[in-house]
């Protein structure tokens, strides 16, 4: 079979240069930041700018990080912006690749299978990444960087480690190169899926490099990490067997839906319950609008000056699958009161459906009331279809407009962020001027 050839494109300071392309600044000489002033000088950065990282400030910095004088623009978040750049992007992708050769890692950065498209355009992998990367560039203002390998793992560290150090933006490796370059590259944290603790692991037994892994006793490494140590151990000496076609072709075994917040200061008990009420029942709609059904829910509780290690964790099994707002929004609020402190203040909580199955597998318990189950099915459905009319806070609950409800916040934003001008054309890259222009029907 023939070598397999990969593209792995990023898009630098993906929310920075979106930014910076807005006002008609270039991204890689601007000092910019996108964060969101609102929440205090301690807010983190989402992204800064090339120029920024250029005089050592860390990415994901909070503002008072950023020495006093150091002259920079504070770009408020713009989520559904970021989107729309986006999918733009992939859009300059499919001139080039079939969508089944595609996969969106994050919304600034695919892995592109080229393989069978380098005769067709009689360019070699590194040509057609330069074509990609200007194609980006001059249709829409933002500079990529690229990595080329011959299987997923090696095309992912040329992006990370190699392209970094290269005037073109681009790195290759093949698992030649890769043994001859980076095999003794530190710190071991810039290789993709190895974090502290496994630094840690291996330093407390004598590896500190790729190829102290690759040349280590399997066993000793099997010991340590049981079966990831086939990950670290292929990794270590350049291999990786998924393809693309692997990951599009994989469905998981168990499903689950989750929703989590930072609330934005300490939250007492009674409050607390508040938040839980108004996420399980988001949560309902989103399983209705799915058509999906849960058999148990999850729930974690972060409070206030505690070790990230130390919050409250519990699950309840439910006696049917449902996606009943009255039975969920029960069941959510005898969790928290069973597993929460009622004396600490609460600043992240995390709810989970688990076990999301479609609708069709439904089955009613004895001990449920039908006509209320469909009752209340069909006034979420009406809930649905006018908020997807009308906007998402179209409809609230009486609860949702309390002092310390979240929700009507929390729909004007995407990812926890601000959604930003999503109706401003200027801010949409598929929007001609032209197009702009044109009255719109009432």
């Amino acid at each position: 079979m023939a070598t397999r050839q990969y593209l792995c494109i990023d898009l630098k300071s993906f929310y920075a240069s979106v930014e910076c392309v807005l006002r008609g600044l270039d991204p890689m000489t601007t000092n910019l930041v996108v964060a969101d002033p609102t929440r205090s000088e301690k807010t983190i950065c989402l992204a800064i700018s090339p120029s920024m990282k250029a005089l050592g400030i860390k990415n994901r910095c909070r503002l008072f990080e950023i020495p006093k004088n150091i002259s920079y623009i504070i770009a408020p978040p713009q989520m559904q912006t970021y989107i729309n750049y986006s999918a733009a992007i992939y859009r300059i992708y499919l001139k080039y690749v079939s969508r089944e050769d595609i996969h969106v890692y994050s919304i600034d950065e695919a892995f592109l299978d080229v393989t069978d498209y380098l005769d067709l355009y009689h360019m070699n992998a590194r040509m057609l990444g330069i074509t990609i990367m200007n194609d980006i560039q001059q249709e829409l203002g933002i500079r990529a960087t690229c990595g080329i390998g011959t299987n997923l793992y090696l095309t992912k560290v040329a992006l990370d480690i190699v392209s970094k150090h290269s005037p073109d933006f681009i790195g290759e490796l093949d698992e030649k190169s890769y043994r001859k370059l980076l095999w003794h590259h530190l710190p071991l944290s810039d290789f993709w899926r190895i974090g502290p603790g496994t630094i840690r692991r291996l330093a407390k037994v004598g590896i500190r490099t790729m190829q102290d892994i690759a040349e280590a006793d399997p066993d000793l490494l099997y010991r340590l990490f049981g079966i990831d140590a086939e990950l670290l151990i292929d990794h270590a000496n350049g291999r990786e067997s998924v393809t693309i076609q692997d990951i599009k072709s994989y469905h998981a075994k168990v499903n689950c839906l989750t929703s989590g917040q930072v609330l934005p200061c300490a939250y007492d008990f009674e409050d607390g319950e508040l938040i839980i009420k108004e996420m399980m029942d988001l949560m309902c709609l989103d399983l209705v609008d799915r058509g999906l059904t849960t058999s148990s829910i999850s729930l974690t509780i972060g409070y206030e000056n505690r070790p990230p290690h130390a919050p409250s964790n519990g699950s309840l099994a439910l006696d049917e699958d449902t996606n009943s707002s009255t039975l969920l929004i029960d069941a959510a609020v005898r969790l928290y009161r069973k597993i929460t402190d009622p004396n600490a203040g609460i600043r992240r909580v995390n709810l989970t459906a688990n076990h999301v199955l479609p609708e069709e597998y439904h089955q009613y318990s004895f001990f449920t009331d039908e006509k209320v189950t469909e009752r209340d099915h069909k006034i979420q459905m009406a809930v649905l279809d006018l908020k997807k009319r009308f906007g998402k806070n179209a409809v609230l609950r009486g609860m949702n407009l309390q002092e310390k409800a979240t929700t009507i916040e929390r729909n004007q934003q995407i990812g926890g962020h601000k959604a930003g001008a999503a109706n401003d054309p200027s801010h949409n890259p598929y929007v001609t001027k032209e197009d702009s222009n044109e009255p719109t029907s009432s």
